[in-house]
C-alpha cells in the first residue's frame, strides 16, 4: 500500500459547533521538538506553519470513568505534551455516537484523528470524510483485522486473537477444564476475538457469557448465577481489570472454587495478582497505545513517517503479568501509567 506524504493541514476555522463535544485535555508548552534543532527553518508550531499548535482528536468507544481508557488518555496526553500538540478527547460506547464525534473532529478541521475500531463498519464513512478533508487518521486498541479496510493510516494495539490463543494455552498448562469467558460489550470485535482465541487453543470447554458492562451489579449477579448453576466451571476469564475484580467477589458469593484470570491491567489488578486472588493479567499496554497514536500523527505531519509502513500494525501486547513478575510493573501502575 503506497501512502502519500502528508499535505499541509487546512486552515483553521474561527470556531466549530463540533468542538463542543470534545473536551480539551492538554495544551502543551511551546518548546516543540520540531523547532529546537537545525538552522531554525523548522516551524516550532508543528506541521501547520501558521503559528497555531497542531490539533489532534482522540476518539474512543470507552465508557465514562473506565480506568482502562484513563490509561489510554494519559499516554496520549504525554505524547501531546512532548510534541506540543493540542489534544482533545471524546468517547462514546455507542457506535453511532462515536462516529458523530469523528465527524465533529472533521468539521473542526483538526490536523489528525486517532480512533478505536471496536465497531469498524460504523467508522468507515467518518474515516472517509476525514481523508477527503486531508486529515490523517490512525487506529488504536480495537480493529486489528479491520484497520486497513477501514482506511486508517496506521494501527497500534494488541492482536486480540493471538492474545486469546495464548490465554488458552496457559489455561491448558494450568490444568483448567471449563472456562467461562465473560464478554461485557456485545458486538465488540476485540472482546469476541479474545474469547474465540481462547476457545481455539484451550483443550477444555470454553463458554461465553454476555453481560452488561455498564452495570457492574448486573454483571456480578450474572457471573454469580452461572457459577452457582455449574460447579464444574473452574476458570473465569474477564475482559477488563474491573470486571475481573467483580468476578472475584462473584465467585466467593457463589461458593465457587473457580479461579479468575483477565485481559488488561490497572493499579488494583496489580494488587490482586500480587495477592493471588487473580491468577494472571494480559497487559496490552493502553498507555503506550495512546502515546504512540498521538506521536505517530505528529511524526506523519512533521516528517511524513508511517509506522509499520502502512502495511503492518505496531503491536503493544500481549504480555502476561503473573505473581512471579508483577513487581516489575507495580511501580509504574502506582504512577497510573500501567
Amino acid at each position: 500500500m503506497n501512502s502519500p506524504l502528508p499535505a499541509s493541514p487546512p486552515p483553521r476555522p474561527s470556531g466549530s459547533d463540533g468542538s463542543v463535544r470534545l473536551t480539551v485535555l492538554a495544551v502543551a508548552c511551546c518548546l516543540l521538538l520540531a523547532g529546537c534543532s537545525g538552522d531554525g527553518s523548522s516551524d516550532a508550531d508543528g506541521a501547520s506553519g501558521s503559528g497555531d499548535r497542531m490539533k489532534v482528536a482522540l476518539v474512543t468507544h470507552g465508557a465514562e470513568g473506565d480506568a482502562f481508557w484513563e490509561l489510554v488518555r494519559k499516554g496520549a496526553e504525554a505524547a501531546a505534551a512532548k510534541d506540543g500538540v493540542e489534544l482533545t478527547y471524546g468517547s462514546d460506547a455507542d457506535a453511532s455516537g462515536q462516529a458523530e464525534l469523528v465527524r465533529d473532529a472533521v468539521r473542526d478541521k483538526v490536523d489528525g484523528i486517532a480512533l478505536t475500531l471496536a465497531k469498524p463498519q460504523a467508522m468507515k464513512t467518518p474515516v472517509a470524510a476525514a481523508k477527503s478533508a486531508g486529515i490523517p487518521v490512525v487506529g488504536l486498541n480495537s480493529g486489528m483485522d479491520d484497520w486497513q479496510s477501514t482506511g486508517v493510516l496506521e494501527y497500534f494495539g494488541q492482536d486480540e486473537s493471538v492474545a486469546g490463543r495464548a490465554v488458552g494455552d496457559k489455561l491448558t498448562g494450568l490444568g483448567a477444564k471449563h472456562a467461562l469467558c465473560v464478554i461485557h460489550e456485545r458486538g465488540n470485535i476485540s472482546l469476541e476475538a479474545r474469547c474465540a482465541g481462547v476457545k481455539k487453543t484451550f483443550t477444555g470447554e470454553t463458554e461465553m457469557l454476555y453481560v452488561d458492562g455498564t452495570d457492574m451489579d448486573a454483571m456480578s449477579a450474572a457471573v454469580t448465577a452461572r457459577l452457582q448453576q455449574d460447579a464444574g466451571i473452574d476458570e473465569v476469564i474477564a475482559n477488563g481489570a474491573q470486571f475481573a475484580l467483580a468476578a472475584v467477589k462473584a465467585a466467593k458469593k457463589a461458593g465457587s472454587r473457580a479461579k479468575i484470570a483477565t485481559f488488561d491491567l490497572n493499579k488494583d489488578m496489580v494488587g490482586a495478582v500480587r495477592a493471588g486472588s487473580v491468577q494472571f493479567a494480559v497487559d496490552q499496554q493502553p498507555y503506550l497505545q495512546g502515546y504512540l497514536a498521538v506521536d505517530a500523527l505528529w511524526l506523519y505531519r512533521t516528517n511524513g513517517n508511517i509506522s509499520g509502513g502502512g502495511v503492518s500494525p505496531v503491536l503493544t501486547g500481549p504480555a502476561f503479568v503473573t505473581k512471579t513478575n508483577v513487581s516489575d510493573v507495580a511501580r509504574y501502575a502506582a504512577n497510573g501509567t500501567r
